[in-house]
């Protein structure tokens, strides 16, 4: 059986909004979404979502469009490999990676808290992740540290940047400070 949410964000750091349809079922997500900002120039980012089994990424698309130019992304994971391709080109940097990381998407942290239940449970992690920049959607490494401080509470560190992000009992972003924050439905964890 399946589980939709539709979570709607406030993305502070773009100046924008993000909505997203996110369906759970089982160890997988799959979700489609768009976003529009302002900052640092008015963008529109459409993209879909899809996970294998414990929440391991297997494809992101995504197209940006800003007043001058468009960019499309076809990020994949080969769940028998492990290899990743950005447009159809390896990534060989990322073989060790098990997740895409959005830029000024609160969504995509979701994978690694699910996989760990750290929104639950003690534990501290560190990820390599396949970082997707926003408008240019260029791919580049980011390791990503994720640490439960209480249920619900995630402490995110990623190079010198630090902040605690709520979660719901779903895993999905309810607060990140200095990015976004969830409109409606402020679940409990």
């Amino acid at each position: 059986m399946s589980d939709v949410k539709a979570p709607t964000w406030q993305v502070t750091a773009s100046g924008g909004f993000e909505s997203a349809w996110v369906t759970f079922k089982g160890g997988t997500l799959h979700a489609r979404g768009r976003a529009f900002g302002a900052l640092p120039e008015p963008c529109w980012i459409s993209y879909e979502l899809e996970t294998g089994e414990e929440w391991t990424t297997r494809r992101l698309t995504v197209t940006s469009e800003t007043a001058t130019d468009t960019h499309s992304l076809e990020l994949r994971r080969a769940a028998d490999t492990g290899v990743w391709t950005a447009n159809g080109t390896t990534l060989t940097w990322a073989a060790e990676s098990l997740d895409c990381d959005l830029g000024l998407s609160p969504l995509t942290n979701t994978m690694p808290v699910l996989r760990r239940n750290l929104h639950r449970e003690p534990g501290e992690h560190t990820f390599l992740m396949a970082w997707v920049s926003v408008p240019g959607l260029q791919v580049r490494p980011s390791r990503q540290t994720y640490a439960h401080l209480a249920p619900g509470t995630v402490r995110f560190t990623s190079g010198d940047f630090t902040a605690n992000l709520e979660f719901d009992r779903d895993g999905l972003i309810v607060a990140y400070p200095d990015l976004a924050y969830r409109l409606a439905g402020r679940a409990s964890a």
